[in-house]
């Protein structure tokens, strides 16, 4: 089925269905890995963005219970060079068409990704619509023109939790709010509190396995009923838009700076920065893909990283000299860390948990462990 994309500065390119009629609009972005499609899918990060995979086959080994990072796929629509329609790997329980179908998202393929890339490169990441609907080139590109922004938009309420639960157990729909304490109150041991402003279930994995208990609580919540529970520890994590205009979130991080060590990551490390009163750009065409060069300042050594932003922190708007760059990006010179050693508090812009990508960050959740256990 002829499919065509078009790009708010007028660049269009026809493509086919691999998924059936539909239509999906949002920012165009590139994602530069090789495998973890369906974790892509699946990231909440990646609200309100149609996904350019940068390398040609996608599709080859299937999909799968295991490989997804959230309830649901959150991209808009899913550009491929070349969709293998027959997957072959052992763990496969589907294929890569009818996962997205079952989910009503758009999956296009044939357009050329190269083009895409380098456009996107060259000019920024884009507004754009890819349609089996629409044909008209010159109505698909005056609609992109008329899409918002994603500057000024708070996409967290779309993708965070709508009630607090203990991770796997995930509440039932429409059920009653429960009383945090008395939630609180079920577990023992070392418990920390994760505000959901679209986390990755990685993230809580990761964190799991290192003996912690994990209260997952909706983006909103208020910080004081957080600090009246006494967590011994607080994550903020990742998560789609723009940071500048969650600024519910930016208060409620700013109230909770001192009190408990605090970890942020990506959209999490961004309102960090914002709460402790820096600024937040955005990047022409952000960094998407599970090999991003990092130096870490601390160990003097190279990271590969697996992120996903279109946004940074500037550093140097930051007021507090005791914030300190820990980790920057060796690809454009962007910060990818801090901390704050007297608020306990530190950040990284890039995934940890991986997920796809490689493990080379994944001490940072042995360091908040550290914290957590001398707190």
């Amino acid at each position: 089925m002829k499919a065509l994309l078009a790009l708010e500065d007028g660049l269009t390119l026809w493509g086919r269905s691999f998924t059936g009629p539909g239509e999906s609009s949002g920012e165009v972005v590139f994602n530069t890995a090789m495998t973890g499609y369906q974790e892509v899918l699946t990231d909440p990060s990646y609200r309100g963005q149609i996904v350019t995979m940068t390398y040609p086959l996608m599709g080859n080994y299937g999909v799968n219970s295991e490989d997804i990072e959230s309830r649901g796929i959150h991209v808009e629509g899913f550009i491929v060079k070349e969709y293998h329609p027959y997957p072959s790997n052992w763990r496969a329980q589907g294929n890569l068409a009818d996962y997205l179908k079952a989910a009503g998202k758009l999956g296009v393929e044939g357009l050329d990704t190269r083009a895409i890339t380098k456009r996107l490169r060259e000019v920024g990441a884009m507004r754009g619509i890819i349609s089996t609907l629409d044909l008209d080139p010159a109505s698909l590109v005056r609609r992109a023109r008329e899409l918002p922004s994603m500057e000024g938009q708070d996409l967290v309420p779309q993708v965070t939790c709508a009630l607090p639960y203990w991770w796997p157990d995930f509440p039932a729909a429409g059920g009653a709010t429960p009383d945090l304490a008395a939630l609180w109150a079920q577990k023992s041991g070392k418990k920390i509190v994760l505000y959901d402003y679209g986390v990755k279930f990685n993230i809580i994995r990761n964190l799991k396995k290192r003996g912690l208990e994990v209260l997952v609580v909706p983006a909103t919540t208020p910080a004081a009923a957080v600090l009246a529970l006494a967590p011994d520890g607080i994550i903020l994590s990742n998560g789609p838009g723009d940071p500048a205009a969650v600024t519910y979130a930016v208060d409620n991080v700013r109230q909770c700076l001192g009190a408990q060590p605090l970890f942020g990551i990506c959209l999490g490390h961004q309102l960090l920065g914002l709460a402790l009163g820096g600024r937040t750009f955005k990047l022409k065409f952000g960094h998407r893909g599970a090999n991003q060069p990092v130096k870490n300042f601390v160990s003097g050594r190279v990271e590969i990283t697996s992120q996903n932003h279109g946004f940074a922190v500037d550093l140097a708007s930051i007021p507090d000299p005791a914030v300190e760059l820990t980790h920057v990006n060796l690809n454009d010179g962007t910060s990818e860390g801090l901390r704050h050693p007297g608020l306990r508090a530190f950040s990284v812009q890039y995934h940890p948990e991986a997920s796809p990508g490689p493990h080379d960050a994944d001490y940072l959740f042995d360091e908040f462990l550290q914290m957590v256990e001398k707190s």
